[in-house]
């Protein structure tokens, strides 16, 4: 069985938790690739997918977002599962936060059997206002 682990990061920690999810997998016996979301234009080799997308601003990781619309609806699609990397508190860790209306959307689209969030992590190469309190 060959699982598709995509992301979407600009910092790279979801691009972490898609390695670890992956080496997971792995552990359990599957063959797995691990691909940024905006590299990827096929999904029909893989017999299931998660999709992961760094939480931004009250907003899922565009690549991700755009991954979900790529595949959204069509008709021989795989299990997919999410995940979302974010909050930069420690939120996450004490109750499963309620997945964003852009998570949600990609949900409906993509019939996701299931999303979890991890906490973030900021960077210290963070770049712009975010840099500026790392």
């Amino acid at each position: 069985m060959n699982v598709l682990v995509a992301y979407g990061t600009t910092g790279g920690s979801t691009a972490e938790i898609a390695e670890w999810i992956a080496e997971e997998l792995r552990g359990a016996g599957l063959a797995v690739d691990v691909r940024p979301a905006a590299d990827v234009d096929d999904i029909g080799g893989y017999a299931a997918v998660v999709l992961g997308g760094a939480l931004y601003a009250a907003g899922w990781h565009r690549d991700a977002r755009q991954f979900a619309h790529r595949f959204a609806d069509r008709p021989a699609l795989p299990p997919v599962w999410l995940f979302s990397s974010g909050p930069l508190d420690s939120s996450a860790d004490e109750a499963e936060p309620p997945p964003l209306p852009q998570v949600l959307e990609a949900m409906r689209g993509l019939h996701v059997r299931g999303h979890a969030t991890f906490g973030g992590r900021l960077s210290t190469q963070a770049r712009g206002w975010l840099g500026f309190i790392a």
